[in-house]
């Protein structure tokens, strides 16, 4: 990062940036850098210093190695105002109401109460929750409440935002919901970086992500390059059982019932296909499937990391019903 701070494409950009406590390093090494306007999610299991990532990029904890740059600023606090910020410990104060709640939220970033409990009906309104305005915290649902304190976090139009695993704890519908709003902030313009041990949500809305397990970040770039980095998947069935079209697929192909499997071969599909037609297979379907998210995930942290993604994901999801 030759042009490091230097380029006003970005958002966000930290370079070597280490965190050790009591002798363990939790970060070890971390380069990224988030485009402005783009949607980039952190994606890796609990304990791969997500959270931690965070908090140095936000300027809540200082770096012992490396440098970050914030929306143009070395130090991130001096811009608290820009930053909107929903750590993964949710916390509201259980006898305020919804409308209070989110107003004070916006007073801590410098909005007058007037202006926040106006903007504060005014969101709740938009996203259908203008029954809840004038109950207290601790009358609403679990989920409720997570929606609350998040129209806090954007109560007051900031500049970039911050999710630490936004998702956790909703249900399929209000993760639905919070999809289609961080979408809406990107095309406006507002920066959404988000951690997630869910694939899925990454896949959907994220431009581009950074891997990470055991505290360092083996990829960060589009997604598109992370699935590049393994070939697509063929699908094939046959009406031939055998024959000299066998010669085109590779030695590691595999047969499972009617279809056989492998990887696209490096010369592409139309050799591919000419072989099969002259060796007269008798094509009755091929599919090439370009890798997931998840496999170029497993690809590049590991079976371990992807085992442990997989668990924090059922646990969250079990913890839902």
């Amino acid at each position: 990062m030759a042009d490091f701070g230097q380029d006003g494409e970005w958002a966000i950009e930290a370079q070597g940036l280490v965190k050790r406590f009591d002798g363990f390093t939790a970060v070890d090494g971390v380069d990224i850098r988030v485009p402005r306007g783009a949607i980039y999610g952190i994606l890796g299991p609990n304990g791969a210093g997500k959270t931690t990532t965070l908090r140095m990029l936000l300027g809540i904890i200082d770096p012992d190695e490396g440098r970050r740059v914030v929306l143009g600023h070395e130090r991130p606090t001096d811009i608290a105002r820009r930053i909107g910020y929903l750590p993964e410990e949710r916390g509201l104060y259980p006898a305020m109401k919804a409308t209070e709640a989110i107003a004070f939220l916006a007073a801590l970033r410098g909005v007058p109460l007037k202006v926040g409990r106006a903007r504060a009906r005014a969101l709740l309104e938009e996203h259908g929750l203008a029954y809840a305005a004038d109950r207290q915290i601790r009358q609403l649902s679990k989920g409720m409440a997570q929606q609350v304190q998040l129209l806090g976090t954007l109560v007051h139009e900031p500049d970039l935002v911050v999710f630490d695993e936004p998702f956790s704890g909703l249900d399929a519908l209000n993760q639905g919901k919070l999809e289609t709003m961080i979408r809406a902030l990107a095309a406006r313009g507002t920066t959404v970086i988000f951690s997630t041990h869910v694939i899925a949500h990454a896949e959907r809305l994220c431009d581009r992500v950074a891997i990470i397990a055991g505290g360092k970040v083996p990829f960060a770039g589009l997604v598109d390059e992370a699935r590049d980095r393994l070939r697509p998947q063929v699908r094939l069935e046959t009406r031939a059982a055998d024959g000299p079209w066998r010669a085109a697929l590779p030695p590691e192909a595999r047969h499972e019932g009617a279809f056989w499997h492998f990887t696209l071969p490096e010369s592409g599909v139309e050799p591919l296909l000419r072989a099969l037609i002259e060796g007269e297979a008798g094509i009755l379907s091929l599919s090439i499937e370009r890798p997931g998210l998840h496999d170029a995930f497993v690809a590049i942290a590991g079976e371990a990391a992807a085992r442990a993604l997989a668990e924090n994901a059922a646990q969250a999801e079990e913890a839902i019903r």
